[in-house]
């Protein structure tokens, strides 16, 4: 069966049938082609509006005498006309679209789980409750389009190495020639953080801060820097040390996923992990050896029974995609063939593990897909520092 589903996932996807309210919206004013332009005067003239003003009014006085309008309803009409008439194709909408589609989630809950997010970006997930939010037009998560849904968490314990949160800070946040911070590195002493890399735009100079990491009061992580040096030498605060130009774009937001406040850093995890982007709220973070503890949670999250014993990633409800399937009211869980160690998931390849596994069929349709490790399909391309098999 679990051949037969990866064989599915890799064909060429053909529609799927469906049914759905469409959304109407009224177009106020379609416009001419050229409407702009011949109240304009022309393409490349100054707007000359008190003739088409004129027109315009004799047009609707004509066009809603008969029904005896006010002048000034008629104004007000004319208006109208106007504003359509120089911003055609304007559409006004009733409710407008949000991000995500709430309707649609897809309930999740994990245990000792490695995800992967990239070839150098994993995190450890030993506990997980939550959901999965198709994203803007998607009417279903799609494992074959990471930016197709988020991972919003209501409760959690997430694990992340040190090498990996530099590995982000490298290949994502920082990632361009020309970015002001190059070759970061990022280790745990004694319980705190130690950042180091270089300042390219002033030359490559050495850098480090050392600091502890504490939960925001908005969840996110802030960075609380305690020792600051820029060629071995002390510096008074952080923002000194990134200079003019880089504090500016910290402050401003222009740096993905981190932001300051004083001399401290704001780390976003949403925003810095590749997608499937997490949202969550993090409550608590220590250090463990070289790892990073972060506990998710909120005040009305409810704790929730484990679904089943050993290693998994667990589906239930509304719909999802995996490849040319399509799952309604959705039962599926992914178990770990191999319970002696985390499941190692990596989304990209998740047809390759499903084809080296099976799936049984429950006897209420639902879905129990046994799957390999990713770091056992690969042993070469697997994260040392992820590495099961040691």
């Amino acid at each position: 069966m679990a051949q037969v589903l990866a064989h599915a996932a890799g064909r060429s996807r053909q529609p799927v049938l469906r049914f759905e309210h469409a959304l109407m919206a009224t177009s106020l004013c379609p416009g001419p082609v050229g409407a702009y332009d011949a109240l304009a005067g022309g393409a490349h003239r100054k707007f000359r509006l008190t003739p088409a003003r004129g027109a315009i009014l004799r047009f609707v006085r004509k066009l809603v005498s008969p029904f005896h309008i006010s002048q000034p309803l008629l104004r007000s009409l004319a208006l109208v006309v106007l504003l359509c008439a120089t911003t055609p194709g304007m559409v006004i909408r009733q409710n407008p679209p949000a991000n995500d589609n709430q309707e649609a989630t897809v309930a999740t809950q994990m245990r000792n789980v490695t995800f992967r997010f990239s070839d150098t970006v994993a995190v450890e997930i030993k506990s997980l409750d939550g959901v999965l939010v198709p994203l803007d037009k998607n009417e279903f998560p799609n494992f074959d389009d990471k930016d197709s849904f988020k991972l919003r968490v209501s409760r959690a314990e997430i694990a992340m190495d040190s090498r990996d949160l530099a590995n982000v800070l490298n290949s994502y946040v920082f990632r361009r020639p020309d970015s002001p911070l190059t070759q970061l590195s990022i280790s745990v002493e004694k319980g705190h953080l130690k950042v180091q890399g270089k300042l390219h735009d002033k030359g490559d100079i050495p850098f480090e801060t050392e600091g502890v990491l504490i939960p925001a009061a908005d969840g996110k992580i802030r960075l609380h820097s305690e020792k600051i040096k820029a060629m071995h030498l002390p510096v008074k605060g952080l923002m000194e040390l990134f200079g003019i130009d880089l504090s500016r774009l910290i402050k401003e937001g222009k740096v993905p996923g981190v932001g300051a406040q004083e001399d401290d850093l704001i780390l976003d995890l949403e925003q810095i992990l590749p997608p499937p982007h997490i949202e969550g709220k993090v409550v608590s973070v220590r250090m463990e050896g070289e790892k990073i503890i972060q506990i998710f949670g909120s005040s009305d999250a409810k704790p929730v029974k484990n679904i089943r014993a050993g290693n998994y990633m667990a589906f239930k409800n509304n719909r999802i995609r995996l490849g040319k399937l399509v799952m309604n009211d959705v039962d599926l869980i992914l178990i770990d063939m191999d319970p002696n160690d985390p499941l190692d998931f990596f989304l990209d390849h998740y047809k390759e593990q499903l084809s080296a596994g099976y799936s049984k069929l429950t006897a209420d349709s639902g879905l129990r897909v046994y799957i390999k490790d990713y770091n056992k399909l690969h042993p070469a391309k697997a994260s040392p520092g992820n590495d099961k098999t040691k």
